[in-house]
């Protein structure tokens, strides 16, 4: 065999083996992690965190609630994975954020994509 052919056929098994590993790959989570901070911009732990699907977005979000507390660091996490299996072909999400801590409400709006990270931060008013 030739040289040329040699290689030419390395380089077949080589790109087949690429596309065979690329459509393998596993998908990333969908996560939405909302950030808490004071009005002195301190991140708050113990703060209560609220998502509402926005289903007046435009497009649409399925109608959606979850209650997170933030941790020690001061953020809250969601997994959106359920919320995405079960939208259907949804893909997008629009949320609104209530965050409550004492008698202190802070507010924010987020959007959550499929197989990605989405991070918001809530500042509590003065």
């Amino acid at each position: 065999m030739k040289k040329n052919s040699i290689k030419g056929l390395f380089a077949i098994a080589f790109v087949a083996t690429v596309m065979i590993f690329s459509g393998c790959k596993s998908k990333d989570p969908s996560i939405l992690k909302v950030f808490v901070r004071s009005e002195n911009n301190e991140l708050v732990a113990s703060a209560k965190v609220v998502i509402i699907g926005d289903v007046n977005s435009n497009p649409p979000t399925m109608a959606y609630v979850d209650t997170v507390v933030t941790n020690q660091s001061g953020f809250a996490e969601f997994n959106m994975d359920d919320y995405f299996n079960n939208s259907g072909e949804e893909t997008t999400g629009y949320f609104d954020i209530i965050v409550k801590k004492d008698i202190k409400t802070g507010e924010g709006r987020i959007r959550c994509r499929q197989h990605i990270t989405a991070v918001e931060t809530v500042f509590f008013p003065q």
